[in-house]
């Protein structure tokens, strides 16, 4: 299984290597965008587009997976249609995964909108980007056919830095694993301390007004719903962020940057968020339905909504047979996440009588 996951993170560092050389000459880089047809559109977007880059890097994924392992390729889906060495000490890890359980979701360059705007001078609040080239993700996610759960993720942030001197981009990535109690993950999460000497479970723990105001931080889409917006004031205060990309607010909550990434609409897919929630599960965290958790009774119901990525919706076509239909919530602690969502709907309730 180690070969799998080597071979993974390869692919994922190939195709950043594309994103980066598409990027780096603008006035070619200008004729490498087309908008997307009707049915792979996202909706959210009244013009939504893709890259030659976001071609080809899908395409480089999935013929090297096909050749390394044969029958994997036809198992790849992602988000585009095809018209238009790392060593990470992964010899110790010997798990043996079926090979045919496995399917593939591919995002080639989530925030594509990003990357072609290319803004490479935006300044980070806390070290979350709002947009720019930094919200750039090629994201994988490796599932089981059979039960839908993640079982592999690798995320490539192609642009993390950049040499003021060539003007060359330096990225960074991310991987993880869970599989019949193993977990394994790429990096130490760091969670740093808040008000001075407090620990983020003390936070979590506490009751008080203040705690509900400053107990949680967030990642949110700019477009997220105001009832939404307005819970979270209550149980966040000053620490809701707003970013762009879904894998990139993933990757947030990988990195410890913020405790919870939180969106309630159906316009994020399959391919956005496998590979993230490969990952959270290695370290103990998850990414679950919005809507069914808002529904849950937790002392009836004591499984999470956990997403899966084996069955489309039905009565669904093009795109959306692979949305999050409910909205999702991508978290690091199950007990975290079950204090957040008891604060959460607390001041979800008034909204929704009024409404």
């Amino acid at each position: 299984m180690s070969d799998i996951l080597r071979e993974l993170l390869c692919v994922a560092e190939k195709a950043a290597n594309i994103a980066r050389a598409c990027r780096q000459q603008e006035a070619l880089f200008q004729l490498l965008i087309e908008e997307k047809k009707e049915g792979e559109k996202n909706k959210k977007f009244a013009v939504d587009f893709k890259t030659l880059a976001d071609v080809l890097v899908q395409e480089v994924i999935k013929q090297n997976l096909e050749n390394k392992f044969p029958g994997l390729g036809e198992k790849i889906s992602g988000e585009e249609s095809n018209e238009f060495t790392n060593d990470l000490a992964l010899d110790s890890i010997r798990i043996n995964i079926p090979q045919n359980i496995l399917g593939i979701w591919v995002d080639p360059i989530d925030s594509t909108y990003q990357y072609i705007k290319g803004s490479a001078d935006i300044k980070p609040n806390q070290g979350i980007f709002p947009c720019g080239l930094q919200c750039v993700t090629i994201l994988i996610g490796v599932y089981d056919i059979q039960t839908g759960m993640p079982l592999m993720g690798v995320i490539n942030q192609p642009f993390v830095s950049q040499d003021p001197n060539t003007h060359r981009w330096k990225g960074q990535c991310y991987w993880g694993l869970s599989y019949m109690g193993t977990n394994i993950h790429s990096l130490q999460l760091h969670i740093p301390k808040r008000n001075g000497s407090e620990t983020l479970s003390q936070l979590t723990e506490n009751t008080s007004s203040e705690a509900e105001s400053h107990g949680f931080s967030a990642v949110i889409s700019t477009s997220e719903k105001e009832t939404i917006k307005a819970a979270l004031l209550h149980v966040c205060g000053d620490s809701i962020f707003r970013a762009a990309g879904a894998g990139y607010k993933s990757l947030c909550v990988v990195q410890g940057l913020v405790d919870i990434y939180i969106f309630s609409d159906d316009t994020t897919f399959k391919w956005d968020s496998c590979a993230a929630h490969a990952i959270l599960r290695s370290m103990g965290g998850g990414m679950v339905d919005l809507k069914e958790c808002l529904e849950r009774n937790p002392e009836k119901e004591l499984n999470l909504p956990q997403l899966v990525y084996h069955v489309p919706n039905e009565g669904a076509s093009g795109v959306d047979q692979w949305a999050n239909k409910g909205g999702l919530i991508a978290y690091r602690s199950r007990k975290q996440l079950e204090t957040f969502l008891s604060l959460l709907i607390q001041h979800l309730v008034p909204a929704d009588t009024n409404t």
